[in-house]
């Protein structure tokens, strides 16, 4: 049953409660589009925080942004088989150009027809690689390193807000490099990107790791990804960086002229990360009160309450300006802090405080006409909800303290959560234990044949899937060799098995 906030408890249904934090907190909305979503400023203000974080860091690492078309010549998709049998399932098609009046409405002129289908971008490699052809040259000309911001469209049958939708907001970028180790460090690069996005910004620990063939990007030679955990128990990809090899060059035959003068074809890495980010900071941060944010991508750092009656309001209120004023000027991690001050007059204190609660402000500091004499506020931070006074004149230091601790704290508790969720099995009645009824999940380490055929029988039989090989062990035995937990096969080391969004 939903709470007084209107949020259904995650202990009695996670779904349930997810759904109700993303519509009571104000980010996002169901669309008229079946399977689409309106994202809310709450919400796309996150996704802001985001895509500028993200944005400085691609560019420091010498990327820039460009913009290919949205319409895709179906053609193009064809050209790299394995590719297209990955997403033909998933593509939305336009077959006509013009729409015309009829007795019944509006319809679609049977005369525009298109004579070649166009597919609303699934993702760009093709378009890309078409440019590219004439981009490149020479040797000179690499490497070649682009990145766009965009929208995509993938088919989908069951929808969930931020975790999966038809059309979603992302990033992807697509580099050509000169030799198969250029483009091997520039997908290695990216994988360090969006693992320090994912703990630094989020305070979301993540396993960094190889996919196995049967999970990587269509059309890929292989794919890095990163996989953080929710709260309840599943593995959710965050992010993911593909060493394409020569697979799209040649299918587009996009070739360079060496330092030798020799004809090559180029070698190329795409990578992404979407709005399916805000579903994974929901996920792992969040309680029944609403959105936990971690305060480097909270919309609101600060909510300032001002509390009293007519006159005193009016004096309170002129206090708080003051101080927001001196929070927004201050610096926290080289940025404005964002503050608001909640002036709103016809609703109580206690209502406001919910309120900010259930939108993730990260501090709440009530101020009223006592407070004032005394010379000091209370403070509230959103992860212990343990009320604090500081003095007036300290309050900016001690706002810092807290983001600062907020931000720390966050982690922490996701890599507790993360580590008392991470299990070593040997058998295989262990494993399906592992996964065994609603509650069972998290990460399962272990040993794999490194066969599809025992990565599908696995998957059909518990659900789990082969989340990563990671780069670096969780733990040293991790890497030692053992008997595959199905079929007793040789395995090199043991892998990552979760259920997963």
């Amino acid at each position: 049953m939903a709470s007084d906030l209107g949020i259904t408890p995650r202990a009695e249904n996670y779904a349930e409660w997810y759904n109700d934090l993303v519509k009571r907190a104000g980010l996002a909305d169901n669309s008229v589009v079946r399977g689409c979503m309106v994202i809310k400023p709450h919400g796309y203000a996150i996704w802001e925080l985001m895509r500028d974080a993200l944005d400085g860091m691609f560019k420091a690492t010498g990327h820039q942004n460009a913009y290919f078309p949205l319409l895709i010549p179906k053609s193009f998709l064809s050209r790299e088989a394995e590719h297209v049998d990955g997403f033909a399932k998933e593509c939305a098609v336009v077959t006509h150009h013009r729409l015309m009046d009829s007795p019944e409405g509006v319809i679609v002129d049977p005369d525009a027809k298109l004579e070649e289908e166009l597919i609303i971008r699934p993702t760009s490699e093709t378009i890309i690689w078409h440019s590219y052809k004439t981009w490149i040259q020479s040797y000179r000309d690499l490497p070649l390193l682009i990145n766009q911001w965009a929208n995509v469209m993938r088919w989908e049958l069951r929808p969930r807000l931020f975790l999966r939708t038809a059309e979603f907001l992302w990033q992807e970028g697509h580099t050509a490099h000169a030799t198969y180790d250029e483009a091997e460090e520039e997908a290695l690069t990216i994988l360090e990107v969006y693992t320090r996005f994912a703990e630094d910004w989020m305070a979301v620990p993540i396993v960094a790791g190889v996919k196995s063939d049967g999970e990587k990007f269509a059309g890929a030679d292989h794919t890095y990804t990163i996989e953080a955990m929710t709260q309840d128990l599943r593995a959710i990809q965050a992010g993911t960086s593909h060493h394409l090899a020569q697979n799209f060059a040649k299918a587009f035959d996009v070739t360079f002229q060496s330092a030798e003068g020799k004809e090559e074809h180029v070698y190329a890495t795409s990578w992404g990360v979407s709005t399916r980010l805000i579903g994974t900071l929901l996920m792992v941060h969040s309680d029944d009160k609403g959105l936990v944010c971690p305060p480097r991508l909270a919309p609101v750092q600060v909510a300032i309450v001002p509390i009293g009656r007519k006159d005193d309001f009016v004096r309170v209120c002129e206090v708080a300006d003051r101080l927001a004023a001196g929070l927004t000027e201050s610096r926290w991690h080289g940025l404005p802090l964002r503050v608001k001050v909640d002036k709103r007059e016809k609703e109580s204190p206690g209502f406001k405080f919910n309120d900010w609660e259930l939108k993730g402000a990260c501090v709440r500091v009530e101020i009223g006409p006592r407070d004032l004499e005394a010379g000091q506020c209370v403070v509230v931070r959103r992860d212990e909800g343990e009320k604090k006074t500081a003095p007036l004149e300290e309050l900016t230091d001690v706002v810092h303290a807290e983001l600062s601790a907020m931000q720390a704290a966050l982690f922490d508790r996701a890599l507790a959560m993360r580590e008392a969720n991470t299990h070593r099995v040997d058998t295989w009645d262990e494993f399906k234990a592992a996964f065994a009824g609603e509650g069972g999940g998290g990460f399962v380490l272990a040993h794999w044949d490194g066969t599809r055929e025992t990565e599908q029988r696995i998957n059909e039989e518990t659900k789990a899937t082969i989340r990563c090989i990671p780069r670096v062990p969780l733990a040293a035995g991790d890497v030692e060799p053992g008997a595959c937990v199905l079929t007793g096969h040789p395995s090199e080391r043991r892998v990552v098995f979760a259920k997963a969004y």
